[in-house]
């Protein structure tokens, strides 16, 4: 059974950075494509970055391109979300999630994913 598990969150200043962990347990971690995904109060789930089972593809949402990198170690069943120049609207509950058959058309969409963490609160403040 695999379990995913968010940590890192917390309470920040505008333009700091944060960076998010997502450790997934189970033997077969190297086999899924991974993402994160972001919920504001009120807002729908929304994609924020992908990236492929060897991490050698990445995908990234407009609003964090450029600042937001995320990234792998497949020997740590751990994904990674580093997030620098924080803005007050990227404050949100940071999701994990993971596909086994993840295509670059569907990596955006919060039905392609089959597992999910339970998530990490990120508050950015002005």
């Amino acid at each position: 059974q695999v379990q995913l598990v968010e940590s890192g969150g917390g309470l920040v200043q505008a333009g700091d950075s944060l960076r998010l962990s997502c450790e997934v347990s189970g033997r077969t971690f190297s086999s899924y494509a991974m993402g994160w995904f972001r919920q504001a109060p009120g807002k729908e789930r929304e994609f924020v970055a992908a990236i492929s089972w060897s991490g050698g593809n990445t995908d990234y949402a407009d609003s964090v391109k450029g600042r937001f990198t995320i990234s792998r170690d497949n020997a740590k069943n751990t994904m990674y979300l580093q997030m620098n120049s924080l803005k007050p609207e990227d404050t949100a509950v940071y999701y994990c999630a993971a596909s086994r058959f993840l295509s670059s058309d569907s990596a955006h969409h919060v039905g392609s994913y089959e597992k999910w963490g339970q998530g990490t609160q990120v508050t950015v403040s002005t």
